[in-house]
């Protein structure tokens, strides 16, 4: 891919202390430091549109880094999870993630990822949203995985990639963008910043993937 080799020569930076998007980036190739931003997420409230909210807190995190490092190239991005207008952001405690796991299942919900670039003080963002149709998982399950501590550091409440939990039946759309960050999408938006074409294909491999692969 060409926007890798050209990496080589720039300082890339991803805004984020999650692992799952820290591996991602790591299995596309890319060499890259850590700098968590130190930005407020609590301000979901439903209502508010999930693809604005998640491309508004991608720019907060991506600017609030690039704001110490101007001459990297920032990585940022926020997940959101929808339903029926509700929005879910990363449960408060074990039983506000049993709430969220006892609506999210035997439905379908929909998850949607913002990614930011920050480059020279120009920003690129847009967002991927993918459909995903939960189990019918029962409230032993949900216990167990609550009990496991897998649930608190995720939107919604799941991570789709759990072995242990497995949570979704099927999804329609982009696979690595449930996990936390959709590759297609932050290469096109890197490639931006550098100024090439990006070779990344259309129809994106990570796109209808079922649940199962390890990140």
């Amino acid at each position: 891919m060409a926007s890798k080799s050209m990496l080589l020569s720039t300082k890339l930076v991803l805004a984020s202390g999650s692992p799952r998007r820290s591996e991602i980036m790591k299995s596309a190739g890319f060499k890259f430091e850590i700098q968590v931003p130190n930005v407020d997420e609590g301000i979901i409230g439903d209502g508010f549109p999930a693809e604005e909210l998640a491309v508004e807190l991608a720019r907060a995190k991506a600017k609030a880094v690039a704001n110490d490092m101007p001459d990297a190239i920032v990585v940022a991005a926020d997940t959101v999870v929808s339903k029926d207008g509700v929005l879910y952001s990363k449960p408060h405690d074990a039983d506000d993630a049993v709430r969220m796991l006892l609506q999210l299942g035997d439905s379908s919900h929909t998850v949607t990822t913002g990614v930011s670039v920050v480059r020279f003080g120009q920003r690129w963002a847009h967002y991927e949203s993918t459909i995903v149709n939960m189990r019918d998982y029962d409230a032993d399950e949900i216990a167990a995985y609550v009990e496991s501590g897998s649930p608190l550091d995720k939107a919604g409440a799941y991570g789709i990639q759990d072995e242990s939990f497995m949570p979704a039946a099927s999804i329609e759309g982009c696979y690595l963008n449930v996990v936390g960050l959709p590759m297609c999408l932050a290469s096109k938006l890197m490639a931006r910043a550098l100024l090439f074409e990006d070779s990344a294909r259309a129809d994106c491999p990570n796109h209808n993937m079922l649940p199962g692969l390890a990140i």
